[in-house]
């Protein structure tokens, strides 16, 4: 099933492990100056880096990112940045802190308006002038975007998520640190570590997987589903690190071999109902594996997916102690005990179902899905989701 002849893109420079982010402070000043400093809502968790970065003799520019990023919040950044004559941005929070850095590092530059660069709802060109240096220090294990090509921006006006995309918007430094997701919520961890865990599996059934992206799944989807596991029960540093490792596998394995219908149908979800991501992901996984299984067993020839299938369903069995025939409908009723909500809670209506399913089938993640999936089979899966 898996592509021998492939292509790799991925960051510049990655580098994994505790204490690395305060390791790489002198390289992210080398960066360049002026430099805008991206974090989330809360700065307080930002002033190490701010300090450390002063201390370096850098030029800092803060720029808060509360909630998933949206063309307004960018273009005022774009703005501020432009004002401050920024040479480089560096990203330290969740995935939206990272995707909003990530596309201000790519607009700020741009000479074209960002609307001829965004898929789906504008014309998806590429850049036309390269990116600033950009770094990013994932806070959360959960989306991968450090090491991934494109921004997901939400278009308000039209209820969609979509991507800013260009090989250039790799970041040239990637740091996964996983202290700095010690001691996160359990909520918190819980999503986005379910998106982590997706974002592995999608790529390990991609019709576009290959030897190097099953290299990184095979390895990161056991040990994410059971670091979850152990991180729901009790706080463990080496559970962190295991999650940590997963979600920089996962951006890896989905920037070269494509994810599948739970990003399909997530991308198109989080814009109509305002939903987070990971919770949308989390709460898809196991509908969408039961129904890209389904399908499977209707199809001729289709013995080795079908084999990476068991493998799954096994792993998922080993970490929540469940029968592994039974593994998806047990990862959906573990998730909801510990209180990951279903769609309907997430804001989705049921007579939204239709045009939801209908604007999933043409997402870019679709064409990852292992299976062809109808207009029906995804409204399935929306409606056993609520």
């Amino acid at each position: 099933m898996a592509g021998s002849s492939f292509g790799f893109l991925t960051a510049a420079d990655i580098r994994f492990g505790r204490g690395m982010a305060l390791a790489g402070v002198k390289d992210l000043a080398n960066l360049g100056a002026p430099l805008l400093l991206v974090h989330g809502s809360n700065s307080k968790r930002a002033d190490w880096l701010r300090l450390a970065l002063l201390d370096q003799d850098i030029q800092v520019q803060c720029f808060a990112v509360a909630g998933e990023p949206d063309i307004e919040m960018i273009t005022k950044g774009v703005e501020q940045a432009r004002a401050g004559a920024i040479a480089a941005v560096v990203s330290l929070g969740g995935g939206s802190v990272v995707d909003a850095g990530k596309a201000l590092a790519a607009l700020i530059p741009a000479t074209r308006p960002m609307l001829d660069h965004l898929e789906v709802v504008g014309q998806g060109l590429p850049l036309d002038v390269a990116p600033l240096p950009f770094a990013a220090l994932p806070t959360t294990a959960g989306t991968g975007a450090e090491v991934t090509k494109n921004a997901v921006l939400s278009v308000p006006e039209a209820r969609r998520k979509v991507s800013l995309r260009d090989s250039r918007m790799l970041p040239d430094i990637a740091i996964v640190d996983a202290s700095l997701t010690d001691n996160l919520p359990r909520s918190v961890t819980l999503a986005s570590g379910l998106d982590a865990v997706t974002q592995v599996i999608e790529p390990y059934l991609s019709c576009k997987a290959n030897w190097l992206t099953d290299a990184l799944c095979r390895d990161a989807i056991p040990k994410g589903l059971e670091a979850l596991a152990t991180l729901m029960q009790t706080e463990a540093p080496a559970a962190r690190d295991a999650l940590a490792w997963t979600s920089l596998a996962g951006g890896l394995a989905l920037a070269n071999a494509g994810l599948g219908a739970v990003h399909g149908l997530a991308g198109v979800l989080g814009g109509v109902t305002g939903g987070a991501h990971g919770a949308l992901c989390g709460t898809l996984l196991p509908h969408v594996l039961a129904s890209n299984h389904a399908r499977l067993h209707t199809l001729a020839e289709e013995a080795p997916l079908l084999a990476r299938f068991d493998e799954v369903q096994h792993w998922i069995a080993a970490a929540i102690d469940c029968d592994h025939e039974q593994a998806f409908e047990s990862l959906k009723a573990w998730s909801a005990n510990l209180g990951l909500p279903a769609l309907a809670q997430l804001g989705l209506d049921k007579e939204q179902i239709p045009s939801i399913a209908s604007a999933s089938l043409v997402s870019s993640s679709m064409k990852g899905n292992p299976v062809p999936l109808s207009q029906s089979d995804l409204e399935g899966i929306l409606f056993a989701a609520l």
